[in-house]
């Protein structure tokens, strides 16, 4: 299992990292890795979103989500055929002025066996680098 914690503070509103966060239908377009996704149901403070992802290997998971506008975007894994789990959240403060503290938690493990130093790797290395996407797709959004 590896784990990976991250906070940021950012120059982007609350709210609008926020709707870009639970705008899970348009992640293709932005999410390096992230080659389509459906989303199943969704609320004001749900939602159930299946990914298809192509990273070393094409996959697909289901994440059953909680919202909190505008301050916590959270998941567990409901399916999926590589992750046994696959669970973190979004955690975001207003600091006001346009600023933003934002935490990322991630918690993943794989049915097949995969060493810790590559788990670690995986949401290490990546982590910084898809939670930019969202970062400029926020800061581009009007």
């Amino acid at each position: 299992m590896a784990t990976a914690t991250r906070t940021e503070i950012v120059d982007v509103d609350i709210n609008k990292l926020y709707d870009v966060i639970v705008d899970y239908a348009k992640y293709a377009d932005f999410v390096d890795g992230v080659s389509s996704t459906k989303v199943i149901s969704q609320s004001e403070t749900s939602a159930k979103v299946e990914y298809s992802v192509n990273m070393i290997k094409s996959f697909k998971y289901t994440l059953a989500t909680t919202q909190v506008r505008p301050t916590k975007v959270s998941w567990v894994l409901d399916s999926g055929d590589l992750f046994k789990k696959n669970d973190g959240q979004w955690l975001m403060k207003d600091l006001g002025g346009g600023k933003t503290e934002v935490t990322y938690t991630l918690e993943v493990d794989f049915k097949m066996f995969a060493p810790n130093s590559i788990l670690t790797a995986l949401t290490q290395k990546n982590l910084p680098v898809m939670m930019e996407s969202f970062f400029k797709r926020a800061k581009s959004s009007k």
